[in-house]
């Protein structure tokens, strides 16, 4: 696969057909890993693609020939591995599961050895394994008191799996077209919490049981904490599990705080919120120097013809028809 034709392809990082130099270059963005040919004398043609996001990282890589890679023993990365074509083996324990476009790996724990064939490309989604942990504590509300496993094979033609690669996608086509919202930290924060988020609900791990479970019920007091605390940093990277961190619940008990007391959700209140603050900027901005997208995007709005729907559908016109009043 030429550079031009893999994803990513904008954000280079390697093309060499030197083995130690892929197993050097590669282990500074993944992990220090053993590299072997498996046939005598073969060429490789080894390219890697990828851009970084906080704590996560999207990447392509393939290596051109069959290879067996060791990959690195280290606690503070985990990757989800999907072919973009072809197949790999990956050997953990006594398991072994053969990954192919509709079924990832899921590198949660140490694999033996992984076998990439001559054709497999795969797309990488690395996350920083502590912030994931963190993420999950503010989940369940409380820290996680083992490491966070996965089962290996992650069957991407399940519908949860499915929504969980459509948001690593989306952040990938927006990585190769220059999109603007990967320019706003606060769209970047969302993103990544929901690419967590996603990733522990749809994946089983041996918190599943924890995740899936009832939560206590949240008082209102707590609730009014949250939406004072929601009112004075809407203007900051929020997510749910921030919200709830500060409060002393976990996420999904305060989501049945929201919902019970408020009949909305701890991110609904926070769009409202947002909504209000866009709206009042707009009011006072000079439209030649300032846009619509320019508010929108500061105010974590990503999606432009979603936010302008749910502008019109709380205030009754566009943003473009408050801008120009």
């Amino acid at each position: 696969m030429s550079d031009q034709r893999m994803p990513l392809a904008a954000h280079w990082r390697l093309h060499t057909h030197d083995a130690d130099e892929a197993r050097v270059r590669i282990g500074e963005v993944v992990g220090a890993h053993e590299l072997r040919p498996m046939r005598a004398g073969a060429r490789l043609d080894v390219r890697l693609q990828g851009v970084q996001f906080g704590d996560f990282g999207l990447y392509v890589l393939g290596y051109g020939a069959e290879v067996l890679i060791t990959p690195p023993v280290a606690d503070d990365s985990l990757f989800v591995e999907i072919p973009c074509a072809g197949t790999a083996e990956v050997c953990h324990g006594r398991e072994t599961i053969r990954s192919t476009p509709e079924l990832a790996a899921v590198l949660s724990a140490h694999p033996r050895s992984m076998r990439w064939g001559a054709g497999n490309t795969q797309c990488i989604v690395h996350f920083d394994r502590p912030a994931l942990e963190a993420h999950l504590g503010r989940l369940i509300g409380r820290r996680p008191d083992r490491p966070l496993t996965f089962a290996s094979g992650m069957d991407l033609t399940l519908p949860p799996a499915r929504s969980w690669w459509s948001v690593a996608e989306l952040l990938r086509d927006e990585a190769e077209t220059g999109g603007a919202m990967l320019e706003q930290p606060l769209v970047v924060r969302q993103f990544e919490g929901l690419l967590m988020t996603q990733l522990l609900m749809a994946q089983p791990s041996n918190y599943s049981d924890v995740l899936c479970g009832g939560q206590r019920r949240v008082a209102p007091p707590t609730v009014k904490r949250a939406v004072s605390l929601i009112e004075e940093h809407a203007g900051e990277p929020l997510t749910v599990e921030d919200i709830a961190e500060a409060v002393g619940v976990s996420a999904r008990a305060l989501q049945e705080g929201f919902r019970r007391h408020l009949d909305k959700t701890p991110m609904g209140y926070l769009r409202e919120v947002r909504l209000d603050r866009v709206r009042a900027e707009l009011t006072v901005t000079d439209r030649v120097t300032v846009t619509v997208t320019d508010v929108a995007y500061r105010w974590g709005f990503a999606h432009l013809g979603r936010f302008s729907s749910v502008y019109r559908q709380r205030f009754g016109e566009s943003p473009s028809e408050t801008l120009r009043r």
